[in-house]
């Protein structure tokens, strides 16, 4: 299965959005951002993707992986994680950034498995976090929605099942 373009962060406005935000949670390498979006993106571009699917962007500096090879591996990595737990993601945009170089110590090529196994835990505990958050979101919901009261009757002719009818 693919990742479809509708999922990822692609216009600057959409990364800026995330990036105003607080930082949801720091690794020894990476930061991952998060925001709610309220409403579906203006145009989907693939039919394989929901308006409410979680999005994602990365960003990995040259600064940080001087390598085109380590960079594009961190990004592919990246988007297979997020790819696997997208739809425990729905409704929010994610923006993920690489913020420190790896030790060049730790590894000797940039598809070592060492940097592979480094990367997929990181991945791991920064999207763990991002799911707790978004189910912390999804019960706050669902409680404030049950606890909503009814200002005006849906239907003039019946009335919400803990008040009296209003008179008119």
């Amino acid at each position: 299965m693919g990742f479809p373009k509708a999922a990822r962060l692609l216009k600057t406005d959409e990364f800026s959005s995330v990036f105003s935000l607080r930082p949801l949670r720091r690794s020894a390498h990476f930061v991952l951002y998060m925001r709610w979006r309220e409403s579906a993106p203006d145009a989907l571009v693939d039919i394989d993707a929901t308006p409410h699917e979680g999005r994602i962007g990365i960003v990995v500096g040259k600064k940080h992986a001087p390598r085109a090879v380590t960079r594009n591996l961190i990004k592919r990595q990246a988007r297979e994680m997020f790819r696997q737990r997208r739809t425990a993601l729905a409704g929010w945009d994610f923006v993920l950034r690489l913020t420190r170089r790896f030790d060049k110590g730790t590894y000797t090529a940039a598809a070592a498995p060492v940097l592979n196994t480094l990367c997929q835990a990181e991945f791991a505990q920064l999207f763990d976090a991002a799911e707790k958050a978004a189910r912390k979101r999804r019960t706050t919901d669902a409680k404030t929605e049950g606890s909503e009261s009814y200002t005006v009757a849906p239907d003039p002719g019946h009335a919400p099942p803990n008040r009296p009818l209003r008179p008119d």
